[in-house]
């Protein structure tokens, strides 16, 4: 079937068509579902919408990603037809019904994903697969490296390149901008990339975002950590490891943590950014490792897959039974960060600890010697500050830093909780504290959150538990109801 091709300017993320009801009614395809195009001696397929009122009956509208491919120009004809089943989806059955995939099949499948060959209804059939039926030890590595191999690198040579990332499941925990700042102005170089909220509150990039730009390029981060050995930045917008990005995006959707691709997930950006010291921060006693030895078996795996990238990968495991830090969501966090940066009075104790231990693990896998020392004495003196600042700095190509700071603004509305009952505080769950955070608005809304005023302690009657934000009160009202049906905090 022959269609004039209407070029349309529009950005859809992946592969779409626009049909009529008549050109759909031939091809008897329905909305999501998928088409080939021809066009000369090009083929691709793209997800079908129907919009009549956007498209003639014999006009085909094409997004971006669809003329951009073509290189043809609106008006001329390009054949459309039904799809056969795709590979990749064949692949995904093959996963679903818990088959072994080859090394062929999972870097043909992480391609089709990173080209936008895959609707997000089979990345998320993948995902599940994953989840339930689990990848071996070598469909991990093989998925790993074919999640390196269709993005773009960073190449800093021979040099040692230190990296960090904590696997989450823990409220707060904002220590990355933190060790960050310490290493860099230790002499280490490290151009961290992190990611958005998938499950919590706010990713660290979230947080950075309330003062920084995030989204730089390749040679933009080579510059910003050429000048101040660090960047902190958001991985989605560099093209390192694409397909993750996009399995990220569903796991978001479904609130969902799979554990290969987690694995996978981490490694390959680390990888691809060009890291070769790597620590992994791994919490246990809440969130997502409930164990100790849960923790450790993970902790088993980074190291054996990172291996076969002749990557040094260090497991840390750290206390996870409650959130870090007081303030959980992007500005809250960032006034915490803030707050331990510049060594205030009343800045959280557990998260400058848990900065210090961090920074000095990973400065001790990098060759230098009393490493905790060395950093608590860079956070303590303030450089660890000063190497903040040059890094927020170069990020925005300015130095209004300060101005940025003072613009830090929590949300409108705010409901003060207090204790019903004297006693001892025994549970503050995080996924509830992300839960109601995300209730409030959070991470979209970055004025919004919960600020913690009392964590695992003695609590008396009447003394303020926390402090919710939202710029939305029927949001505030949500969460109160949260509160009642939930417990997030658990006082006996």
């Amino acid at each position: 079937m022959k269609l004039k091709s209407r070029n349309l300017n529009w950005l859809a993320g992946r592969p779409v068509v626009i049909l009529g009801n008549e050109a759909s009614k031939k091809l008897n395809v329905h909305v999501d579902e998928r088409i080939a195009i021809r066009y000369k001696k090009k083929k691709i397929y793209a997800v079908v919408d129907i919009f009549p009122d956007l498209v003639g009956q014999n006009e085909i509208g094409l997004s971006n990603e669809i003329s951009s491919m073509l290189q043809n120009k609106s008006g001329e004809d390009v054949d459309i037809g039904t799809a056969e089943m795709f590979l990749g989806a064949r692949i995904v059955r093959k996963k679903m019904s818990g088959e072994k995939l080859s090394k062929e099949e999972i870097g043909l499948l992480v391609s089709e994903i990173a080209n936008n060959n895959l609707t997000e209804a089979e990345i998320a059939y993948f995902v599940a697969a994953e989840k339930i039926r689990g990848l071996s030890h070598q469909e991990i590595v093989q998925l790993t490296e074919a999640m390196v191999k269709t993005g773009k690198k960073l190449d800093f040579g021979n040099e040692i390149i230190a990296d960090k990332h904590c696997i989450g499941g823990i409220a707060g925990n904002r220590t990355t901008p933190i060790v960050v700042s310490i290493c860099a102005a230790a002499g280490l170089k490290m151009p961290k990339s992190s990611s958005r909220a998938i499950t919590s509150a706010a990713g660290t990039a979230d947080t950075i975002e309330t003062i920084a730009n995030v989204e730089l390029s390749l040679d933009e981060i080579k510059e910003v950590v050429k000048k101040t050995n660090a960047c902190l930045v958001w991985g989605g917008s560099l093209g390192l490891a694409p397909s993750d990005d996009k399995i990220i995006h569903i796991e978001r959707v479904l609130n969902l943590d799979v554990e290969p691709q987690l694995l996978a997930s981490i490694l390959s950006k680390k990888i691809a950014a060009g890291s070769n010291r790597i620590l992994i921060d791994i919490p246990f006693g809440s969130g997502k490792m409930k164990t100790l030895s849960k923790a450790k078996s993970l902790g088993k795996k980074f190291k054996s897959i990172a291996k076969h990238f002749n990557v040094k990968v260090k497991p840390i495991y750290t206390h996870g039974i409650e959130p870090i830090g007081n303030g959980i969501g992007p500005v809250l966090e960032m006034k915490d960060v803030l707050s331990v940066l510049k060594n205030e009075a009343t800045c959280p104790r557990d998260l400058k600890e848990k900065s210090i231990l961090l920074a000095g693990t990973l400065m001790s896998m990098c060759g230098i010697f009393f490493a905790k020392s060395k950093a608590r004495k860079i956070l303590e003196s303030g450089d660890a500050y000063k190497k903040f600042k040059e890094i927020i700095n170069a990020q925005n190509k300015s130095n209004d830093f300060d101005k940025r700071v003072s613009k830090l603004k929590l949300a409108k509305y705010k409901k003060e909780i207090y204790a019903a009952k004297s006693g001892k505080i025994v549970e503050i769950g995080n996924s509830k504290i992300n839960s109601m955070c995300r209730v409030l608005g959070t991470p979209e809304t970055n004025s919004a959150g919960v600020y913690l005023h009392k964590h695992l302690e003695n609590v008396l009657r009447g003394e303020k538990l926390m402090t919710l934000y939202s710029e939305n009160e029927e949001k505030l009202e949500d969460a109160l109801k949260f509160i009642k049906e939930f417990e997030p905090i658990r006082i006996n």
